[in-house]
Parts: structure tokens; C-alpha cells; sequence
């Protein structure tokens, strides 16, 4: 399966959420050539919060309050609310009366077969000899398809209105009993398929034996997407935001202070992903990688720039590339015995493991192991319990703060560190911690969080120039 010079293009959920413009920007335009391309689509935006969890604040969607199995009328309503909001989303693209029919029917036919198929097995498991436990994952991986199937479906139709041969790919498995690895779910779907005469909507989740929830939650997209990009032997893999990768927000510093990173290499991708600003997941990057496909990161709405290329060339002059920052938790295990004893850290690591928490950097010494988190608050307060049980002798405590960091392919030489530490010590903001792994692509500095903005705004103004203060934009 190998499609001569074409490309794999992945549109996220808050861009597909505008996708009418996306058909004078990137789909259509002035482009000569509107075939060749492959697209791998998130859901809309926010309909899989609505199906899984708000991915920021863990409030539950359909599944979470369907797995606390308190409420019923919870997730049937919440269901409802899933069904509403797609259709409010289709009908912000199509016009057509026969097009809306046809996504009212896709959404009517999905939602009610997911409610029946959940009542069903609800009622299988109050028997007894089925836990619905054993099922959830399952049930993940059926509601994570339900989104992505319904912004595929609805792009084809915009774009065939619009004069343009498109095909929805669904790699769901909706109603499919064939038992699939990912690679044969997508040489099943692509088999008959020809880009040079019609544009390919892929959905962005696909359901096979592997599992991808189970083994990538929700980066699964950027799974298939890499897949299908090595697979077909893509020319090039296309990731388009609703904005260019930049040297920070610019909503912070200012759009007139920040630069777009221009170039980059996947060191400085894994470091975006561990701050939770993923340009792509980082095993989709190895997939990448290893097939020898170029990687780049566009704004979906400027189609003319050519963005950001990711690949593996080092820099030959040392720069900070980009500053960021994330709200975490800082989780302290203070016991005075510790020194000499083995085990407290894999035990800890279990626990945050079990608890599925994102360890974004840790700290040690003597007798205290320090975590910084990025998770729910409720998320720590069970990992908290459960260190407490585990070790009553120690001292637990938990502490809110944020993490800023520098990132770049090479910082030797620069005095990250040191400059850091001046610059905000003369800025009056308090510096909780600070590290500088020997590999110098990062260093990061601890603080309070309302002291988050002004410290991104202090760094990028040291490495790149003058900043807009975070205080002066607040107080206007």
C-alpha cells in the first residue's frame, strides 16, 4: 500500500470546530491540486470531553459517570448531551438539507446504538457472573470512535457541497466483528482507495485488537496518524494547529515578541509533550522517525507559511527555542529512615501508575522524594491517601504550584540556570525550585502559581527579547 507523493495531513479538534473556513484555507483555496492528501480528524471540539472527561479538569463525560455506576440518568443524560452537541457542530458546516438528514441519521444511529449497547451490558452485569469492570476499557475504546466518525462523516459531505471527490475512511469499527491488529484495520480501510482522485477523511480513532486507548489514551489520534503517514510512505506528515509553534503564547508575551520556531528536532517535541503542549505524541514521532517521514507542524489557517520541521538534526549554534509553563502538584514524601532503605520510589511510582498521574519532573534526597504532578486535584488526593496507608510513619503533604521551562536543542553555554535565577530574583518571584538536567535541553525553575505568567514573561524576555508583562496585561 504505497500512494506516490502525497501527504498525511492531521487536523485537531479545535480546528476541525472551524472547519468552513478550513475549505478556503487548507482543503480547497487557490491549491492547484486539491488530491494527494490523506486527512486523520479529531472529533469536533469538545465532544470527546463530552464522551470521556474533560481532559483539563477531569470532569466526567459519558464514560466516567457511566463507570461510577451511581446515577443512571447521569450518562443517559449526558449521552443526550453528546448527541446535541454533535449535531449543533454538523450543522455549523452543512446547509444542504439532504446533508444535515444524512448527519442527523449518522447521529441518531450512533448515539442510540451506544445507549442500548450500554444498557445492555448494564443489565448483563447486575447478574453477577459479569463484572462490568472487566468491560470498561472496552466501552472506552467504543465511545472514543463516536466523535471522530461523526467530524469525518461531516467534512466529506461540506467538501463534496463544495465541488471536491471526498470519502469518509471509518476505522471505528462500528458494528464490524472482525477481529483487526491497527495495521490491518488500516490496509482494510485504505484497500480500495486512491488520493490522487479524492480527498480521504480518516477518522482518527481505530479500533483494533490492540487497544488504542488502553495503550495511548487520548493521544490515539497521532497513533493512527503516524501509522497511516509510515504505512503508505507519505511524502510528508502534516500536523495543522490553530496556531505555529512559537516561542511561547503569544497571548501571554505578546504576538509583536514571540517567533515561530522555524525548525526543530524531536528532543524539543517530547519536551512540548511532557509539559502537556504535545506537537505529537512522542511514540507517533518513533513511528515517524523510523520511517523516514518528515514531520511538520502548521497553522491550519495560514496554509501559505510553511511552519514548523521537526526531524533529527541537531542545532549547530545553542538557543532557547521556546518557553512554556504548567499548573502541576508538588508531592513530597518526607520519612527520616529513608536513607539505605530500598523500595519507597517503585512504591511510589506504583501508586501514581495506578492512579494514571503524569509525572512531569521529580527531586530527591536523603530522606525525601519529591513529585511534580500534572493531574486532577482529585487524582493527587487519591495517590495521597494511598501513600499514607503505605507508609504512616512519613510525612505526606501536597502543594500547588506551577513549572516554567526553557527548551531548546542545546542550551550549553547559555547559563539557563544561573540567568534564570537572577532575572527573577531582581522580578521579586519566588523560586520554590530549579533543575537543569546534564542533557541541557531544558531547565526549569518551580514557583508559586500566580507567579507562573510573570516568570514565562521574565524568560522570554531574557532569551528573546522584550516581553509583555503578565501584570500590565492583567491590570488592563
Amino acid at each position: 500500500m504505497n500512494f506516490p507523493e502525497h501527504t498525511v495531513e492531521k487536523i485537531g479538534g479545535t480546528s476541525m470546530s472551524r472547519a468552513r473556513e478550513l475549505v478556503d484555507t487548507l482543503f480547497i483555496g487557490d491549491r492547484k491540486d486539491v488530491y494527494n492528501r490523506i486527512f486523520v480528524v479529531s472529533a469536533f471540539g469538545g465532544i470527546t470531553n463530552l464522551l470521556l472527561e474533560d481532559k483539563k479538569t477531569g470532569e466526567p463525560g459519558v464514560y466516567g459517570l457511566f463507570a461510577s455506576g451511581e446515577n443512571n440518568h447521569a450518562w443517559l443524560d449526558k449521552l443526550t448531551e453528546v448527541g446535541d452537541a454533535m449535531r449543533e457542530a454538523h450543522r455549523a458546516l452543512l446547509e444542504h438539507p439532504g446533508d444535515l438528514k444524512e448527519a442527523d441519521d449518522f447521529v441518531r444511529d450512533r448515539i442510540e446504538g451506544a445507549r442500548s449497547c450500554l444498557l445492555d451490558l448494564q443489565r448483563l452485569c447486575s447478574y453477577g457472573h459479569f463484572r462490568l469492570s472487566e468491560h470498561m476499557r472496552i466501552i472506552r475504546e467504543l465511545l472514543s470512535g463516536l466523535g471522530e466518525a461523526h467530524s469525518a462523516l461531516s467534512s466529506a459531505l461540506m467538501l463534496r457541497r463544495a465541488g471536491v471527490e471526498a470519502r469518509t475512511i471509518d476505522l471505528s469499527g462500528w458494528r464490524d466483528e472482525r477481529e483487526m491488529s491497527l495495521k490491518e484495520r488500516i490496509e482494510s480501510g485504505l484497500q480500495d482507495a486512491d488520493p490522487s482522485r479524492e480527498i480521504l477523511i480518516v477518522t482518527g480513532y481505530a479500533q483494533c485488537r490492540e487497544g488504542l486507548m488502553k495503550e495511548y489514551d487520548r493521544g490515539y489520534s497521532e497513533v493512527t496518524f503516524s501509522r497511516i503517514a509510515a504505512m503508505t510512505g507519505a511524502r510528508e506528515a502534516i500536523i495543522h494547529k490553530e496556531f505555529h509553534l512559537s516561542s511561547a503564547d503569544p497571548k501571554l508575551v505578546g504576538m509583536e515578541n514571540v517567533r515561530k520556531l522555524g525548525h526543530t528536532n524531536y528532543d524539543v517535541a517530547d519536551q512540548l509533550s511532557n509539559m502537556g503542549m504535545e506537537a505529537i505524541h512522542p511514540k507517533a514521532a518513533r513511528t515517524l522517525r523510523q520511517a523516514q517521514v518528515p514531520l511538520r507542524v502548521t497553522n491550519a489557517f495560514e496554509p501559505k507559511d510553511p511552519g514548523t520541521l521537526i526531524d533529527d538534526q541537531p542545532t549547530n549554534t545553542p538557543a532557547a527555542e521556546i518557553v512554556c509553563g504548567l499548573d502541576i502538584y508538588a508531592l513530597d514524601l518526607f520519612e527520616q529512615d529513608m536513607l539505605g532503605v530500598k523500595g519507597y520510589d517503585s512504591t511510589i511510582l506504583e501508586i501514581l501508575r495506578r492512579h494514571n498521574v503524569n509525572i512531569v519532573s521529580k527531586t530527591s534526597n536523603a530522606n525525601t522524594i519529591t513529585h511534580f504532578l500534572d493531574a486532577s486535584f482529585k487524582a493527587i488526593r487519591r495517590v495521597e491517601r494511598d501513600l499514607i496507608e503505605t507508609y504512616p510513619n512519613a510525612d505526606v503533604s501536597v502543594r500547588a504550584l506551577s513549572l516554567a521551562s526553557v527548551i531548546g536543542r542545546d542550551l550549553s553555554g547559555l547559563g539557563v540556570l544561573g540567568r534564570g535565577m537572577t532575572a527573577l530574583d531582581e522580578k521579586g518571584i519566588e523560586v520554590v525550585a530549579a533543575q537543569q538536567p546534564p542533557r541541557l535541553v531544558d531547565v526549569q525553575f518551580i514557583v508559586p502559581r500566580d507567579q507562573l505568567d510573570d516568570t514565562i514573561c521574565t524568560m522570554h524576555d531574557l532569551f528573546f527579547g522584550r516581553a509583555s508583562k503578565a501584570v500590565e496585561k492583567k491590570a488592563a
